[in-house]
Parts: structure tokens; sequence; C-alpha cells
């Protein structure tokens, strides 16, 4: 499983023209879910982006998780995240999971990041959206569930 988590200041995802999920400050996640994952790598990935300090304390230093911020967090699903571009320059998504087993694992990330306290708002699966991210910072993360980065 990989994720780009993006701090932000406000996002919104729509489908159609019409918000589907919307947040405050808090943290933006691209979700991919590659073949082969399992509900191990749902909770990895839940518990680390719940548990990512960085958003500022008191002296300005990144040491606080979306959840000691009072902050949210907005889930995309994103199977382009497993894009394989390194040869020629058409990206390959052999790796991505099928839709099926990709949003049963978006699912269960999506509410095991509930499950910790911390409120999720999300995008619509499959659909094609559009994404605004004030990007905070900017402060970007990618995070890789089999630790390959």
């Amino acid at each position: 499983m990989r994720a780009v988590v993006q701090r932000a200041a406000g996002a919104d995802v729509s489908v159609g023209g019409k918000v589907a999920g919307a947040i405050g400050q808090g943290l933006v996640v691209f979700l991919g879910v590659e073949e082969g994952d399992s509900e191990k790598d749902a909770a990895y990935m839940a518990e680390k982006i719940a548990g990512l300090r960085v958003f500022e304390d008191s002296e300005g230093k990144m040491n606080l998780s979306v959840k000691d911020a009072g902050g949210s967090v907005l889930a995309v699903s994103q199977f382009t995240l497993l894009g394989d571009a390194r040869k020629g320059k058409r990206p390959s998504f052999i790796k991505a999971a099928r839709p099926e087993q990709a949003n049963e694992l978006y699912r269960e990330f999506v509410e095991m990041v509930r499950k910790q306290g911390v409120g999720t708002e999300e995008g619509v699966f499959q659909a094609e959206m559009l994404v605004r991210v004030q990007n905070d910072g900017p402060v970007t993360i990618i995070l890789d569930s089999k630790k390959l980065f």
C-alpha cells in the first residue's frame, strides 16, 4: 500500500460538481492499494498516518499528530500511485490491486483511521474526482507499507 500524505490548511474532493468530502486543517491522504496487500498493510498505514507528527507544536517544531492538532483526514483512493514509469513514457498499472480488493482495503483503512479517533472524510471510489488541497508548508510525505522507501 502506498500513500502520499499532505498537511493541509483545508481540502475538498468533488464528484460531478458536488462536494463528497471536505476538511479544514488536517491531512489529505492519497492511497493506492497494491496487488497482494492485506488488512495488515491497511492497519500499518492507518496507525502510521494517524500518528504522523507533521503539525507544529507551541515551539514551532513538527511534533504533533493530526489527532493532537485537532485535525481531520481526507482519504482519496488513487490507483495511479502504483504506476510504474521506469520503462517508456506510459505508466504501467499492473501492480495496482483489482478494484474489488482495492475498495475493500481502502474501506478498512478509512475505518481504522476513524477508530483511532480521527475524523475522516472520503472521496468516491473509482470516480473521476476533483481534489483541491491547500498544502500547508508545503509538507508532503510518501509512505509505503512494504517500507520500500
